[in-house]
């Protein structure tokens, strides 16, 4: 009977775990993505004016696609 109680508590604590694990970790990813966005064609098209260059839609869009490639 005791070996019984002691598997059941263990099954009942790792489901727990799981749910409060998934929920915790959706929480963390929730508030990075809030603080560290990904980067668009807006953000990019800002950067390369930053950096005093005209960049053209081509150009935009040839390094959203490197980017996407090396993800």
């Amino acid at each position: 009977m005791s070996i019984g109680y002691v598997i059941l508590i263990a099954v009942i604590a790792l489901v727990i775990g799981a749910i409060g694990g998934f929920f915790l970790a959706r929480k963390y990813m929730e508030d990075y993505m809030k603080k560290n966005p990904p980067i668009n064609e807006d953000m990019l098209r800002t950067m390369m004016m930053s950096m005093g260059q005209k960049p053209s839609e081509k150009k935009i869009r040839q390094m959203m696609q490197q980017m996407k490639n090396q993800k």
